[in-house]
């Protein structure tokens, strides 16, 4: 009579060996798939020259320093309001938002010539946020995964350090920008390779609008 335990022993080790292939193939399989997503998604493009047409826009939260000149009595420091606006003395509710504060002082002149001749304002930005167009936003396996105001020639190791470096968990060589600005195209760029071995050509600039995607890894 052949031996029944032998026998159940026999079946399950073919069972398992049965199971731990079928998941070696499935990890190969989800490897392939993952990397040729991956590979369909372009290298973010290095950095580019300055670019010196840019100018900082006002944003709501922003806190601004209004001078009028020859009139301390009307100058102010004001914030930014949620829904875009600002108050001073003599102009009530007046849209700071997307504007520079040189466009911005412009429009305040204007409006005071009702009550004083000549005025001449200056408009210094003292906190920076800028518009939500222009935000840059990092999710995913960041440490602190959080929105950051655009700086003119922000580059991705600039956002890394500001939310502290990537998770135990993250996948960084697998993170892609959406660059809203280009119709949200994607564009990989690899986080492993320029925090954890220093390559700086991992260094990618970013643009108003950025979206960082950080994954998690699968294995």
């Amino acid at each position: 009579m052949p031996d029944q335990a032998g026998i159940a022993r026999t079946s399950s080790e073919r069972l398992r060996g049965m199971r731990c292939r079928a998941t070696a193939v499935m990890t190969l399989v989800l490897a392939v798939v993952v990397s040729g997503c991956a590979s369909k998604i372009p290298m973010a493009p290095m950095q580019s020259p300055v670019n010196s047409d840019y100018a900082y826009l006002i944003g709501p939260g922003d806190n601004l320093n209004i001078v009028i000149w020859r009139n301390p009595e009307l100058s102010s420091s004001v914030p930014v309001r949620p829904d875009g606006m600002i108050t001073t003395p003599l102009v009530e509710d007046i849209k700071a938002t997307n504007k520079t504060p040189t466009q911005l002082a412009r429009e305040i002149e204007k409006a005071l010539t009702k009550y004083i001749q000549d005025p001449i304002v200056t408009i210094i930005v003292t906190g920076f946020i800028g518009p939500y167009s222009e935000q840059i936003r990092i999710v995913g396996q960041a440490s602190r995964p959080q929105t950051l105001p655009y700086r003119q020639n922000m580059s991705i190791l600039d956002v890394m350090i500001q939310v502290g470096g990537l998770t135990d968990f993250a996948a960084g060589n697998r993170a892609t920008i959406l660059r809203t600005r280009e119709g949200n195209a994607q564009y990989r760029v690899r986080l492993n390779d320029l925090l954890q071995k220093g390559d700086v050509s991992a260094n990618v600039e970013m643009r108003p609008g950025d979206v960082l995607i950080i994954p998690e890894s699968y294995f």
